[in-house]
């Protein structure tokens, strides 16, 4: 965790009378969006013994194997049921608990959006991350969403950070007129800034998830609350550390999304967003 992500989590433990360094210590390691590193950082977490371990996206999955008889908190990601470390939402029965950010349900909408704010497009490129835990169903839902919305698409694939820029190209060589950036398993979040300039130097207006793309860049951001799901973690951390069990602890579904409207991107890229749209923004970057 790093970045508001951290601060966001320690607000959490702090709002519940934890203070860090008084009555709880904090072990940071972070793979920067690097998959292949997470089974290293787990096992070194591991050696600490630590009394929970909080983790977001695929790193729920390394934690949960490498150190199996420590609880796991997951602070965002697909639902723990569809990686099989749940038994069910309601009683989880093992030792991952936590809160999901339905990405591959909420990824769907991403195209609506982004053809909402810019209706001229006809030809999107999306990009994937083969290494992220959904991706079969984040292909489904965009595929579902490019029938319905009738677009020409192309696909790009990468799997770390060094396939980004092939990719990207690819897609300009296609000649798609806006990107979509699909849930990733961490990855594409660590090099958001990358993406996010090669996309502006094409003219691409760009939707994904994370509202931090947005504050990157990007046109449009539509996620869950992410803040709110780090600060719902540390409840879950709170009552672990006294006692509870975290099989017995249900995990939580979003309440509240977040649509998020880049207005100096928009203006940057010439596009006049509807008011209709605008209306519906829950933030907009002046």
């Amino acid at each position: 965790m790093t970045g508001r992500r951290l601060t966001d989590f320690k607000e959490g433990m702090a709002a519940l009378g934890w203070k860090e360094g008084a009555n709880y210590v904090l072990e940071e390691r972070w793979a920067e969006g690097r998959m292949d590193r997470l089974r290293a950082l787990a096992e070194e977490l591991k050696v600490k013994k630590p009394a929970v371990i909080v983790a977001g996206v695929g790193a729920v999955i390394v934690a949960a194997k490498a150190a199996p008889d420590v609880p796991v908190v997951q602070m965002q990601g697909r639902s723990p049921v569809a990686a099989g470390l749940a038994a069910s939402l309601a009683r989880p029965g093992g030792m991952v608990t936590g809160v999901t950010n339905v990405v591959g349900e909420v990824s769907e909408k991403y195209l609506e959006l982004l053809l909402a704010a810019v209706p001229r497009l006809r030809r999107v490129g999306f990009l994937a991350d083969v290494k992220s835990g959904g991706y079969e169903g984040h292909l489904k839902n965009a595929r579902r969403a490019i029938e319905r919305y009738r677009v020409e698409a192309q696909f790009a694939q990468a799997a770390q950070p060094e396939d980004l820029d092939p990719a990207l190209s690819r897609l300009v060589k296609e000649g798609v007129e806006g990107l979509v950036i699909l849930p990733s398993a961490g990855m594409f979040i660590a090099e958001r800034s990358r993406i996010v300039k090669f996309a502006l130097a094409q003219r691409w207006p760009v939707v994904a998830g994370p509202s931090t793309f947005a504050e990157e860049g990007a046109l449009i951001s539509y996620s869950a609350d992410s803040s709110a799901l780090r600060r719902r973690a540390a409840w879950y951390v709170d009552r672990i550390l006294k006692g509870a069990k975290p099989g017995e602890l249900p995990i939580e579904q979003p309440t509240k999304f977040e649509f998020v409207i880049n207005m100096k991107t928009a203006k940057a890229l010439g596009i006049a967003i509807p008011q209709s749209v605008l209306l519906r923004a829950d933030r907009v970057i002046e």
